[in-house]
């Protein structure tokens, strides 16, 4: 079922986007870009009891033009609803997939959504003759499973499956992208696709859910990380990840390519908490100050599941290059101190952080 809503005063462009998964944190900024840029845009959820409430939502994050926003019902794991939710779009943006990082009793509870998801939106798109999908995938996607030396992580790598540290998380967005590329390859027609790899999306909390990698600043502020582990993270703000979606669906050399997203280099976990610290005040009493050496977490790991997730890349300083997407999309990030700060200021104002 498709609910529309029309702009009384006349739309700023006649093209209709979908955006898949819009209660979602990546998909709401993307969003709030695509309505601020004046296009039609329809998003799915699961019912559309939930309208009032993500309309609410998006409005209380700054959205504009919002009588140009419309609604459909599709779940990842059915086919029904698909073909009429992406008819009459010129373009779609699947970012909608199960995000659980870490341990989980069933990967398939991840891979399957992910992947046969993918597959569902890009055979809806094609037979509606959409003419380009851009969907999310992750850093996840790219650089795990590899040994740890100076290797440059770029759009060419593709995480190893069978390697060393890779979780359900990384197979669902591995296998996820690599099916759409093969299903381009067989079946795509004149459709075209890209590909969004972002590394840890952090920045302005959407309600009063805790997504992505913004789960790492709520532990820091709420107490819930007494110390910090000697991991270093590469930080991307969701703002510019919703840019980047848009630059790849219309930027005509986007076309057939993969876009890695970065800020710049990683940032140790001491630093993050060092930021919050500087700019949130008493906000951030809880935030550590003190590190736990590595053979501590390593013996912990043996005892307790939710160590075993760190113990790979303790130490280790991934290196990526986001060259491509400020080549070819004349992508221009922010630094990742701003999406430090927005997170946590966010997190702050809607009182998800006792003060």
């Amino acid at each position: 079922m498709v609910r529309e809503f029309r702009s009384s005063i006349g739309n700023m462009t006649s093209q209709r986007v979908l955006v898949t998964g819009g209660s979602g944190f990546i998909a709401g900024h993307c969003i709030l870009h695509l309505l601020a840029a004046g296009y039609l845009v329809r998003t799915t959820i699961r019912s559309l009891d939930r309208e009032p409430v993500v309309r609410a939502i998006l409005t209380e994050a700054g959205m504009v033009h919002g009588e140009n926003l419309s609604f459909a019902t599709a779940d990842l794991l059915s086919d029904a609803g698909w073909a009429e939710a992406v008819g009459g779009c010129e373009y779609v943006l699947h970012v909608a997939s199960p995000v659980h990082p870490g341990h989980i009793d069933n990967e398939d509870d991840l891979i399957v959504p992910a992947r046969d998801g993918a597959l569902r939106v890009l055979r809806a798109a094609r037979d509606a003759g959409v003419a380009r999908v851009v969907l999310t995938s992750a850093f996840h996607a790219v650089s795990w499973g590899h040994p740890h030396d100076d290797h440059v992580f770029t759009e060419q790598d593709w995480t190893v499956l069978d390697g060393p540290g890779v979780d359900a998380y990384g197979k669902s967005k591995t296998l996820a992208e690599r099916a759409a590329w093969q299903f381009m390859a067989a079946e795509g027609g004149a459709m075209q696709l890209a590909t969004i790899l972002p590394v840890a999306v952090m920045g302005s909390v959407m309600g009063k859910q805790i997504s992505g990698s913004n789960h790492i600043i709520k532990r820091m502020l709420d107490g819930q990380m007494p110390v910090f582990p000697h991991l270093w993270i590469p930080i991307v703000d969701v703002r510019d990840v919703a840019a980047a979606h848009v630059l790849a669906m219309t930027t005509p050399g986007a076309a057939g390519e993969r876009f890695l997203l970065s800020s710049g280099p990683v940032m140790a976990m001491k630093e993050i908490g060092a930021i919050l610290k500087a700019h949130l005040g008493d906000a951030a009493a809880r935030v550590p100050t003190r590190s736990i050496p590595n053979i501590v977490v390593r013996v912990s790991a043996l005892f307790s599941a939710g160590f075993q997730p760190l113990v790979p890349d303790l130490d280790y300083k991934k290196k990526m290059s986001s060259d491509k997407a400020r080549t070819v999309l004349g992508w221009r990030p922010t630094n990742a101190e701003d999406a430090i700060v927005a997170a946590g200021e966010s997190m702050v104002a809607k009182g998800l952080i006792v003060v």
